[in-house]
């Protein structure tokens, strides 16, 4: 496929995404004070669906998932690699309930970013690291203590395909404040979803989700190498 009909596919993948994300982000704004959290995670989860078939119907991109039955049942952290946009949408879908980390500016973007504020997200200022790292501590505590699991990822920034940054401390320090477990979750979206690229490339995008990482007597550098290597591995392999 020569990358001029690419980019034609992923146009139209876009109009499809900004309309489905006005639509029902206006939905979501409308009826959250009287929905139930479960009925509001059920809207969320007709979001990711639409753009995830709409992303397989314009770009060719579908997607397995390894180790369904990983996925926590308790609060749990939940530390990724981040390669694009993508993964944070199927992670939507598959975590209920959940507090994502994200940058404060996101929650000012119209429509998709005050559904996000409704969620009660931990938003953070990585313009100031050291505020950044306490605000992380105390609202991702209060969320595990109030059952919700929090998604980390650790690399602070997207990477490359097949590439994993050097992982932070945050996700590993929160789990032993929380005094709860890691999930671990290795995935190659970049592939079809490159970071900071327009184009949208056909493919199959394998998620592998780990089993639970029990903090035991470990500290937060311990559980950093262990939680990093395993998906450093995963993501090799899946490369």
């Amino acid at each position: 496929m020569t990358r001029l009909f690419l980019g034609i596919r992923s146009t139209f993948f876009y109009f499809g995404y900004y309309f489905f994300t006005v639509i029902l982000s206006i939905i979501f704004i409308l009826f959250f004070p009287i929905l139930p959290p479960k009925g509001r995670h059920v809207i969320a989860c007709i979001w990711c669906d639409s753009i995830l078939v709409w992303l397989r119907l314009c770009c060719g991109v579908k997607y397995r998932i390894i180790g369904i039955d990983n996925l926590p049942k308790s609060p749990a952290i939940v530390i990724a690699n981040h390669q694009s946009s993508w993964e944070t949408i199927l992670f939507y879908k598959l975590i209920f309930p959940v507090s994502p980390i994200l940058k404060k500016e996101l929650i000012a973007i119209p429509f998709w970013g005050w559904s996000m504020r409704l969620l009660k997200p931990i938003a953070i200022d990585r313009s100031k690291p050291r505020e950044a790292g306490k605000s992380l501590m105390i609202q991702g505590v209060d969320r595990i203590e109030n059952g919700n699991s929090v998604i980390v990822f650790p690399e602070g920034s997207r990477s490359k395909f097949g590439t994993v940054k050097r992982f932070s401390r945050g996700g590993a320090k929160l789990a032993v404040a929380a005094k709860t477990d890691i999930v671990p979750i290795a995935h190659n979206a970049g592939y079809c979803w490159p970071a900071r690229d327009f184009i949208k490339k056909p493919g199959l995008i394998t998620v592998v989700i780990g089993e639970r990482i029990a903090i035991a007597d470990l500290d937060a550098n311990e559980l950093t190498v262990v939680v990093e290597s395993w998906i450093r591995k995963t993501v090799e392999e899946l490369s």
